[in-house]
């Protein structure tokens, strides 16, 4: 089976194909700049000392300093790491941001550590980290089982290393640290703002439509509670780690979040039915299908039997290439994962630059600014899926290698 690392770079290789690029400049793009593993040794609540092995790699950064966020996941691999440090680099290219590709990432199941011990290990990475990132580098974020608190702690160590105040080297803090109004909402808001572009030039009444939500965390919880404020859509199924859950007649987002705060699992949410099967929840009849679990949840296997119209990939590589031309052919619209989960880096560097600025803007201000980015960056990608007859993330890739392969012409490094 393709694994993640591998689907990444035959997309970057199909779109170097379609750009006509040289077997120099495929090398070129695909290489990560820098990769750095590391071994945190962290004393636990009980008095012994575990190690865990942790990463960081910058994939490019002729566009400017590294920007990524930092995983804490029990089956992290480096191969990951270097998956996701690419397509932040074309991520941050795509949205037209000056800032190259980063991420990192701890092999840790952080629902086993104390909130002292989550502590210790977040110092503890950035410890072994410290010298390779910093707002002229590489700025940090948090992903998947990582937050402001976790940023806060990180962020602190730093400033402890370094003798010197500078809020600006991560991002994604609480606010009265530096964080910014709108960051928590950004990666579905931006999702939100390229469904509502995609609705228009298909003809999707998004008022009428059904969606489903595969992963109920942070991203997926904002993107179907906004899809109820902002269109009217109807919730019918949703799922989590623990199980899937559905009712045609509707789910109200509010009450499920709601009851996943108290109870930890949607699945459990007694106004629906529980799938003995999660994965065929993706392939239940509807409108959108939003994709904000991990990679690789839609391959050959079953791209056949989805019957969505729409796709918002707000996780990372939930869409593996094969099934992208089984979708594409069969007229499944994918908005891929570095345009449709754009809006989290874009505010991640709104942050960054009031951080430099030493000042703050209102939400409505975030959002003005992050809508006017994400429609005219949607809406490039559609421009040119229609005129090059190929699928959106191709025209995607398309866009940001060019944008990346010209900075590094004019530098000299290729």
């Amino acid at each position: 089976m393709t694994t993640f690392l591998e689907c990444v770079e035959q997309n970057l290789d199909e779109a170097a194909e379609l750009l006509g690029l040289t077997e120099s400049e495929k090398e070129a793009i695909k290489m990560p700049y820098r990769e750095l593993s590391v071994v945190i040794p962290i004393k636990m609540d009980n008095g012994s000392v575990r190690r865990f092995k942790g990463f960081r790699i910058q994939h490019n950064t002729s566009l400017g300093p590294a920007k990524g966020g930092i995983r804490f996941h029990p089956d992290e691999t480096i191969d990951t790491v270097r998956s996701l440090a690419s397509l932040m680099c074309w991520k941050c290219s795509l949205a037209g941001l000056p800032l190259g590709g980063g991420k990192g990432g701890i092999i840790c199941n952080p629902k086993e550590l104390s909130i002292d011990e989550l502590q210790r290990l977040s110092r503890g990475y950035i410890n072994a980290v410290a010298d390779i990132i910093g707002d002229t580098n590489d700025i940090m974020a948090p992903d998947v089982y990582t937050n402001p608190q976790t940023m806060a702690w990180m962020m602190d160590q730093w400033e402890i290393i370094k003798r010197k105040n500078n809020p600006g080297i991560i991002t994604g803090k609480p606010i009265i640290l530096g964080g910014s109004l709108g960051r928590n909402n950004a990666t579905a808001m931006g999702g939100i703002y390229t469904l509502r572009e995609a609705a228009k030039k298909l003809n999707i009444n998004l008022k009428d439509a059904t969606f489903i939500t595969m992963g109920f965390g942070n991203a997926g919880m904002h993107f179907a509670t906004l899809m109820y404020d902002t269109f009217g859509s109807k919730l019918i199924a949703a799922s989590d780690s623990k199980g899937a859950i559905y009712n045609q007649n509707g789910i109200n987002p509010y009450e499920l979040k709601k009851w996943k705060e108290e109870y930890g699992t949607v699945y459990t949410y007694p106004k629906a039915i529980p799938m003995i099967d999660p994965e065929k929840m993706l392939e239940l009849e509807t409108d959108v299908l939003v994709l904000a679990a991990l990679e690789g949840v839609i391959t050959e296997k079953n791209a056949e039997n989805i019957k969505a119209h729409v796709i918002c990939e707000l996780a990372n590589g939930p869409v593996f290439l094969a099934a992208d031309h089984i979708l594409y052919r069969n007229g499944v619209h994918v908005i891929p994962d570095f345009l449709c989960n754009a809006g989290g880096v874009t505010c991640s560097h709104y942050e960054s630059i009031q951080n430099r600025m030493a000042d703050s803007w209102s939400e409505e201000d975030v959002y003005r600014r992050l809508d006017n980015k994400i429609t005219e960056v949607y809406n490039q990608v559609y421009e040119l899926h229609k005129k090059k007859g190929t699928d959106m993330r191709h025209a995607a890739f398309m866009i940001a290698i060019s944008r990346v392969l010209e900075s590094m012409k004019l530098r000299g490094i290729v």
